[in-house]
């Protein structure tokens, strides 16, 4: 059975259609992205899957309760990560995580109990009388997922869990939550981050204008979209060079500033012939899910 089930899902906010028509699925130990360039529809989706607004078209069930009508009851085997961070700055590390622990019920025991763990999974331990502005952004973070997992939450719900840390920080949040797959638990990730989607997702879904435009795992949707290799070429002659070469050594040449992406099935016979090319600077790399997200969503900036 599905842990989330969405059906014809639409939201409409005067004359502006923000979801359409839009069909969700989510297995158990999987993990579902949900990705979409600002203003595709993401946060109002994810706000209706948790209940916190009435859909104007459609139906959601969430572990087998149908949302809105018992979000409550869902919401409790359910955790959020939100998108900002809204820890309790005159709490110590521990004292969040015990506040947080009584909104669901779980009493001393069960708090000292479980508490532990949740600051060894975190990286905390050592830190767990510390109050949180004395945290950094990556400490925060952690701190923030372990906070969604103290109800050992069926279901959880990660709205863009990286956004502003440092890679350092952004892998450790990454093996974290691999951990937790590799446990079995079920996932919805929003994200910017396209290596993030590749690396947890099983499935992801490309949103845009309020309408899914592509669903699938993300190996599948690169095949699918994207020639196999992408030539980055830049430098003072790279212009030049695209507009006398560029349409006959490419399958699909894009621009973007001052860069051109060519993507091609013969990338190492491109790559030989650009480095005999004076003026030229090349990177010759495999095309990946960000390749797939632009060419669906175009590279155009969206406020």
């Amino acid at each position: 059975m599905a842990i989330l089930s969405a059906r014809g899902l639409g939201k409409r906010y005067g004359a502006a259609e923000v979801v359409k028509n839009l069909d969700l699925d989510l297995a158990p130990g999987q993990c579902l992205g949900l990705l979409g360039p600002n203003g595709a529809g993401k946060t109002t989706t994810l706000r209706l899957l948790l209940g916190l607004i009435e859909p104007d078209a459609g139906s959601v069930r969430v572990l087998g309760l149908p949302v809105p009508h018992a979000a409550r009851e869902a919401r409790i085997r359910i955790g959020v990560v939100p998108q900002m961070d809204n820890l309790d700055p005159d709490f110590t590390v521990r004292e969040n995580l015990v506040a947080y622990g009584r909104y669901f019920g779980l009493d001393a025991a069960t708090l000292a109990a479980r508490i532990p763990a949740l600051l060894d999974f975190a990286g905390l331990t050592a830190r767990a009388d510390a109050r949180v502005p004395t945290l950094s952004g990556g400490m925060k973070r952690r701190l923030t997922l372990a906070r969604a997992l103290v109800n050992d939450p069926d279901l959880l719900f990660l709205d863009e869990p990286t956004t502003g840390l440092d890679p350092q920080a952004r892998h450790v949040i990454w093996q974290g939550l691999r951990r937790l797959l590799g446990e079995g638990k079920t996932m919805l990730l929003t994200t910017h981050f396209m290596e993030e989607a590749e690396r947890l997702c099983d499935r992801v879904v490309v949103l845009d204008h309020g309408r899914k435009i592509a669903e699938g795992a993300p190996r599948e949707l690169i095949a699918q979209f994207i020639e196999p290799t992408v030539v980055e070429i830049h430098g003072d002659a790279a212009e030049a060079w695209a507009e006398a070469r560029g349409r006959g050594a490419c399958e699909r040449l894009e621009q973007a500033g001052e860069t051109w992406f060519c993507y091609t099935r013969e990338g190492a016979a491109l790559a030989d012939s650009l480095a005999a090319e004076p003026g030229l600077r090349f990177l010759q790399r495999p095309s990946n899910l960000e390749d797939v997200f632009l060419k669906l969503t175009g590279r155009e900036l969206r406020d």
